[in-house]
């Protein structure tokens, strides 16, 4: 026998039903919530863990807790990175200045350059001053790691220096002249590439030097070397010949 479908509309929720939705609606809002909580608590407490190892006198102590930051600055939200953002900067910008581990200072650069990108160079203050001179002086490190690193961080730097720092960074740039056009031909074609991206970010930084009357031997090589670049990066020391920089 034939079943005869129904052309009868399907039933609506009752006001019954809808009352029994609300309660299990508002239940899963309160565990969100509770979950939502958690989270931040764990983010403070590994926070507070790391701030111990980073001032412990064990370096390889100092180097996980840099790591450990590392992680963090990745992983978490850039919503919570930047709401513990000067905590954390005030650690990583000790790493930097590490008196004995090259590792902690290693680390500290790396996650530098996490933290400037997802905070986009907001809210430094100061600590802009620390991490600029510090990274400077590591543009010349024996290491290829560390030399990597300090060019994509003074890169960064260059990009979020703003007006309030636009003074100290320029004679920051000038006084590194020498470091960004030597590093443009560095052994490590990863140095270089990062050095040749930095050096396109420092440009508007960058003051002519005086051309003095009588030019040496060394500074007829320079500027052969100046012709040799030129096929690399033109669009650099296009600027720098208008300039006369090299």
């Amino acid at each position: 026998m034939e079943q005869k479908i129904s052309n009868q509309p399907l039933p609506t929720p009752t006001s019954q039903s809808k009352k029994r939705r609300t309660p299990l609606l508002s239940f899963l809002s309160k565990v969100s919530w509770k979950l939502r909580l958690q989270k931040r608590e764990l983010l403070k407490n590994a926070l507070f863990v790391l701030a111990e190892r980073a001032r412990d006198p064990n370096a390889k102590k100092r180097h996980l807790a840099m790591r450990g930051l590392g992680a963090l600055a990745r992983e978490a939200p850039d919503k919570q990175v930047r709401k513990y953002k000067k905590v954390m900067l005030d650690l990583l910008v000790r790493g930097l200045y590490d008196p004995v581990s090259s590792e902690v200072i290693h680390e500290s650069v790396k996650t530098l350059t996490i933290m400037l990108g997802k905070i986009q160079g907001h809210g430094l203050g100061s600590f802009f001053i620390d991490i600029t001179l510090q990274a400077r002086t590591l543009l010349d490190d024996e290491d290829d790691s560390v030399r990597y690193s300090a060019f994509v961080l003074f890169g960064q730097l260059a990009s979020f220096a703003g007006w309030r720092w636009k003074k100290f960074f320029t004679q920051q740039v000038n006084q590194t002249q020498d470091s960004l056009l030597g590093h443009l031909q560095d052994e490590s074609p990863k140095v270089a590439k990062a050095c040749k991206m930095t050096v396109r970010a420092c440009v508007p930084y960058l003051k002519p030097r005086k051309v003095p009357s009588f030019q040496s031997e060394e500074d007829q090589k320079n500027h052969r070397l100046s012709r040799q670049l030129s096929h690399c990066h033109p669009e650099i020391l296009l600027f720098f010949y208008a300039n006369k920089i090299l």
